[in-house]
């Protein structure tokens, strides 16, 4: 009897200690978040209205980017492996099939040939297909680009502004030194000189990301053009690498027949 109300006395312990730790855990987290939050809101009121000015910045910048993101993605913006599959079955004589394949394909460059292979059906002449291309091309591309001027924008004034706000700082640090007199405290000088130097380092914080993804997002627009454009070129041309002509001579050689026999 007393072992049994001793193991229960050491559960209840148990549990209250668990509650107790819990509690404590909860209690240690939500200080945590406080001081967090309260740091940010220092950090805000030390860097004053030029830190505020790049945060709104920085928040653009990333709503530009997401949405150009999905724009990319939905458009299949890089995908061109049932573009070219395409061109390979129309290089063949499979006319249908590669029109079919570039409609499921839901690229860009699907898209493109699809209008190009349309047109030969339609007996269009090569340089109308060729201008109407050039055209849809063009378009496409303006509105893969809209949005990298406010990316471009905010790249370049976001060190501007950090400079801007340290010479602001920097210049009430040494007006507070003037104010001070004889009674100079090296605290008052270092405090201002932190203070000035954060607005520098928010804006190259803000500036560098935006650059990055700018270059990236650059590249990928790029990389579609120099695609479309060579797939097209390709379907109006003939490949004369060694290895399409042999594949060529393949196809034309009689069978039974070797291939100088043919050629005779």
């Amino acid at each position: 009897m007393q072992e049994s109300e001793a193991q229960e006395t050491t559960a209840s312990r148990d549990a209250a200690g668990a509650v107790l730790s819990e509690d404590g855990l909860s209690e240690a987290t939500a200080s945590a978040t406080e001081g967090g939050i309260s740091g940010a809101l220092s950090l805000l009121q030390a860097g004053g209205p030029v830190v505020m000015i790049l945060i709104a910045m920085s928040v653009l910048a990333t709503a530009v980017t997401l949405l150009k993101l999905w724009q990319f993605s939905r458009t299949n913006v890089g995908r061109s492996r049932n573009g070219r599959k395409a061109l390979h079955l129309y290089k063949e004589g499979k006319t249908q099939e590669a029109l079919a394949t570039a409609k499921r394909a839901r690229s860009l460059v699907g898209e493109v040939l699809a209008r190009a292979i349309r047109g030969l059906q339609c007996g269009v002449p090569e340089a109308k297909i060729r201008e109407e291309l050039l055209r849809y091309g063009g378009e496409v591309l303006e509105n893969l680009r809209g949005g990298f001027r406010i990316l471009e924008v905010i790249a370049s004034l976001a060190p501007l502004l950090g400079l801007f706000g340290t010479v602001l700082g920097m210049i009430e640090a040494f007006r507070q030194l003037e104010a001070a007199g004889n009674q100079v405290n090296p605290a008052i000088l270092s405090g201002g000189i932190w203070q000035a130097l954060l607005t520098t380092a928010v804006g190259l914080a803000v500036a560098i990301p935006v650059v990055a993804v700018l270059n990236w997002l650059e590249r990928r627009v790029d990389g579609l053009a120099h695609e479309m454009d060579n797939l097209v070129t390709q379907l109006f041309t003939e490949d004369l690498s060694e290895d399409a002509l042999k594949e060529k001579d393949a196809h034309h050689e009689r069978p039974g027949l070797p291939a100088t026999a043919a050629a005779e």
